[in-house]
């Protein structure tokens, strides 16, 4: 799986997760807590969901470490990535 079909998946889900955000552009450098209407619930939700979806697991620590969108979709590749 590339990276734009991951980024597309994690549009996918933020947009069912937080539904007042379908529409809105999401970029690498979107600041998930400042530049959306996402906070640390909905944030974890996301979170939990994609790792369903991807089948794949982000240890929570790393969780803090994601600020942007690009930070999401890099966690998400290397995890997937990995295991090919």
């Amino acid at each position: 799986m590339d990276r734009n079909q991951i980024a597309e998946i994690c549009k996918e889900v933020i947009y069912e997760c937080v539904p007042d955000m379908e529409g809105t552009p999401i970029y690498e450098d979107t600041v998930i807590n400042t530049d959306t209407a996402i906070d640390s619930m909905g944030f974890t939700l996301i979170i939990c969901r994609l790792e369903a979806k991807f089948d794949v697991k982000i240890p929570q620590r790393q969780w803090s470490k994601m600020s942007t969108f690009g930070d999401v979709v890099n966690a998400f590749e290397k995890r997937i990535n990995r295991r090919f």
